[in-house]
């Protein structure tokens, strides 16, 4: 059965193709500006915008609208941007549990919108704490196993990360979200060349699909991303590889 980290990287993948066509780089500058207005337009001095800017600069996202979102969360040259985090929760097809993560202006539009996915598909939209605790939030650098052994990972550790793990040839480098930026730059320095290094919410469990179940929850996710308001989704959804990579490929 496929784990966490293939699906993250599809999605990973389904976001390059995004960026290339500008979509992602609205989600990202949001990102940006909502780091940039809770924790200052220093990079150096908040980590959150930090890891929000390395994103999108993994992404290709320019560098003039990166500061441009720096700075309408500053208020430098524009309004500071209404936007706030909003967590959604729920079920999907087949009992699989949702956790979606939106920026929004306006929490009752987009309230509405992810309410009226989670019904046109086959799930229902829950109660605030309803899934939460099936995940970890965690930080995550994925690292190709082709590239690097687990003993060039070492010098995470030293920098506060809590475990290494492998799957399918990739390593995931586990680490407290407060701990990414000092585990990044820790294999920055090192000389390890990672895929991506972002926050997570990892399953504790995971619910089996079929692929008639598959199907319906990727309609689903590829409904919610298609929302401009809805950063990420996490879901605990387990199917064989070979339908992962048919249906959510």
């Amino acid at each position: 059965m496929a784990g966490h980290s293939k699906w993250a990287g599809i999605k990973h993948k389904k976001a390059i193709v995004d960026a290339k066509r500008g979509k992602l780089f609205t989600k990202l500058g949001r990102h940006i500006t909502v780091a940039a207005k809770e924790g200052g337009g220093d990079v150096t001095g908040n980590p959150a915008l930090a890891l929000a800017v390395q994103k999108a600069k993994d992404a290709s996202m320019p560098k003039d609208n990166i500061q441009r979102a720096i700075d309408k969360g500053t208020g430098a040259g524009a309004d500071a941007a209404n936007y706030e985090n909003v967590m959604y929760e729920g079920y999907g097809p087949g009992g699989v549990a949702l956790l979606v993560e939106a920026l929004t202006d306006n929490r009752n539009r987009t309230g509405s919108e992810v309410r009226h996915t989670f019904s046109k598909y086959g799930g229902s939209l829950g109660e605030p704490g309803s899934v939460a605790y099936l995940f970890d939030k965690k930080g995550v650098v994925v690292v190709d196993g082709d590239k690097h052994g687990e003993d060039d990972l070492m010098v995470a550790v030293d920098a506060g990360a809590e475990d290494i793990q492998e799957e399918d040839g990739t390593f995931e480098v586990l680490a407290d979200p407060s701990d990414l930026t000092a585990v990044r730059e820790a294999l920055d320095a090192a000389g390890v060349a990672y895929e991506r290094a972002e926050i997570v919410y990892r399953p504790q469990v995971r619910t089996p699909v079929d692929e008639e179940t598959a199907e319906k929850l990727a309609k689903l996710l590829d409904t919610l991303d298609d929302n401009d308001d809805v950063g990420d989704v996490h879901a605990n959804f387990d199917v064989d590889d070979d339908v992962l990579e048919r249906v959510f490929g």
